[in-house]
């Protein structure tokens, strides 16, 4: 019984709830919407969002948007300068509020997202999954997922993964609320973001475990 019922959740209820949320929240933060993009605008420039093809549900492909936290300084030679350097005060700001993810709300009210799931990440780390790793995008990406209540960028992929698939083999309406209500704790707290001066976690190079 408790599987056809998480069956039901996944396949009916998930996607109508996401919407529902999704439309709700844009329409209540939408001053706190219009107050970053016009900081960002101001500190950071234009575009006011970052855009950048991630692969979703069954590796399709779509395009994830973002406030900007970088700017676009380059060397002599016309080149970006690394991240950690390019990444401002403000920047950092958002990215420890998240609030830099807020426009991905609009990608969860297109059906490119959903509230939970796991994380949607580069296209170049498609062909470095194994075969257990790639069950994640059995499911749609996510806003946050477990992963991001239990470390965030302060874990190791492979632990990263392992949460993903965990969620992704348990998906349930008592687990998604569950992982709202430590996401939000999380945020308030501005727990597990990455504080190195590589701004972001190491890039994922592959699991030599290429079966399990």
């Amino acid at each position: 019984m408790q599987n056809s019922k998480s069956g039901i959740y996944r396949r009916f209820i998930k996607r109508a709830m996401d919407f529902i949320l999704s439309l709700t929240a844009i329409m209540i933060l939408s001053p706190v919407f219009l107050t970053v993009a016009i900081l960002v605008r101001v500190k950071l420039g234009s575009p006011i969002l970052f855009k950048q093809e991630r692969p979703g549900l069954n590796g399709k492909i779509f395009t994830m948007y973002k406030f900007r936290t970088m700017t676009d300084q380059k060397d002599e030679n016309g080149v970006l300068l690394p991240n950690h350097i390019r990444l401002t005060k403000f920047g950092k700001s958002l990215r420890s509020t998240s609030l830099d993810e807020l426009p991905e709300l609009f990608n969860i009210l297109k059906g490119d997202m959903s509230i939970i799931g796991p994380r949607p990440l580069l296209i170049e780390y498609l062909p470095l999954y194994n075969e257990r790793q790639r069950n994640r995008h059995n499911v749609r990406p996510g806003l946050s997922g477990l992963a991001q209540v239990n470390g965030r960028n302060a874990i190791s992929w492979e632990q990263k993964f392992n949460f993903d698939i965990e969620y992704v083999e348990n998906i349930s309406f008592l687990l998604d609320v569950k992982i709202i209500a430590q996401t939000f704790l999380k945020v308030f707290k501005r727990e597990g973001v990455n504080k190195s001066e590589s701004v972001t976690m190491e890039r994922f190079r592959g699991t030599l475990d290429k079966s399990s």
